[in-house]
């Protein structure tokens, strides 16, 4: 499994729970150029808190998008996450990466609550020029069959992957790129997907903390649906509107509040570390949920902090034609993954 990787071009495919997404970027002038990006909507209940339950339907309609948008590559970057991923700063012994490696599975058992006979491992060392006998290492540790079922439902596609990233650090992957001035201080990056909020916890830039949220777009969609009695194609056009919906308020500061709660309290947590830890200075949200109007809001009341809407494509060259047929303000919330994703080079 390779996380950190730096071809011509990349095709990063996320498969999510409300919309399949794939874009490809073009790396051979040496700066990154975003040329195509496609979508669609995940039939209902095909893919449930993440797990795929129906491989065939979901297949197809991945297999699909990339007919209609005439993407003819056959090795794509994926991403595998939620609670079958770990991710955690440790510290070692200072050595070379080629003996971390050797090492590695060892150091793993102390800190992952997996059978080890049945993870996929791997790390960076985030100081390689320290000089103290001490080094910190952000070690990833993903569970074999979270990786197998992602690579057998690429299989049913007639696709392979060149590279299987962690969905945190395809996140962080674009986000860094976007927002090279938030890589200062402690600040959180909010991904709010159909089913489930990730959020990154940073310090100078290094994600230190992850934590998946079970709040998202459906939930205040199925709030309207159950306590107003809206159909489920009304309730959608409330949560994805422009201006506040009244019925909407009170379900948006309820979810809201859920979600600040899980914020502070990862912030709380990167705390309590041995280490001296600013407070956390800004929250920045994306996703297709960081569109629902009045969540903002509701974060910055709670938290106190500055709450921003992060765009995929705020410092990403774009070529001609990249977004024909779509808009660009609704999708691009949606894009901070498969984009991170797109950005990985394959060596």
């Amino acid at each position: 499994m390779a996380l950190f990787p730096r071809s011509r071009s990349t095709v990063g495919l996320d498969i999510g729970s409300g919309y399949i997404k794939a874009v490809i970027i073009n790396h051979a002038s040496g700066q990154p150029v975003l040329e195509k990006v496609a979508l669609s909507r995940v039939p209902d209940d095909a893919i449930v808190e993440g797990e795929v339950m129906d491989p065939t339907v979901v297949a197809n309609a991945v297999r699909t998008l990339l007919t209609d948008a005439q993407i003819k590559a056959k090795e794509v970057v994926v991403a595998v996450g939620g609670r079958d991923v770990i991710i955690k700063k440790i510290q070692m012994d200072r050595m070379k990466e080629a003996e971390a490696r050797e090492v590695i599975r060892w150091e793993a058992d102390q800190h992952v609550p997996f059978d080890p006979e049945n993870v996929e491992l791997d790390f960076q060392i985030l100081d390689p020029d320290g000089d103290g006998l001490q080094m910190q290492v952000l070690l990833v540790a993903a569970k074999r069959e979270l990786v197998e079922s992602k690579l057998t439902l690429l299989a049913e596609i007639g696709l392979d992957a060149s590279i299987i990233d962690v969905e945190a650090f395809a996140l962080h992957n674009a986000f860094e790129r976007n927002y090279p001035d938030a890589m200062r201080g402690v600040v959180a990056l909010a991904n709010v997907g159909h089913e489930t909020t990730t959020v990154n916890l940073l310090e100078d830039g290094v994600p230190v903390l992850t934590r998946d949220l079970p709040i998202g777009v459906r939930r205040l969609r199925e709030d309207l649906q159950r306590e107003r009695g809206m159909a489920s194609e009304a309730a959608d056009r409330v949560v994805r509107g422009s201006d506040l919906d009244p019925a909407l308020a009170p379900h948006v500061a309820s979810r809201g509040g859920e979600l600040a709660l899980g914020i502070e309290r990862a912030a709380a947590f990167l705390q309590t570390s041995n280490r001296p830890v600013g407070s956390l200075a800004r929250v920045y949200l994306t996703g297709g949920g960081s569109r629902v109007p009045g969540l903002a809001g509701v974060l910055a009341d709670r938290l106190r902090v500055p709450v921003t809407q992060a765009h995929p494509v705020e410092r990403l060259d774009v070529a001609p034609g990249a977004f024909d047929g779509i808009n660009v303000d609704e999708v691009s919330p949606l894009l901070m993954l498969p984009v991170g994703l797109a950005l990985r080079t394959i060596a």
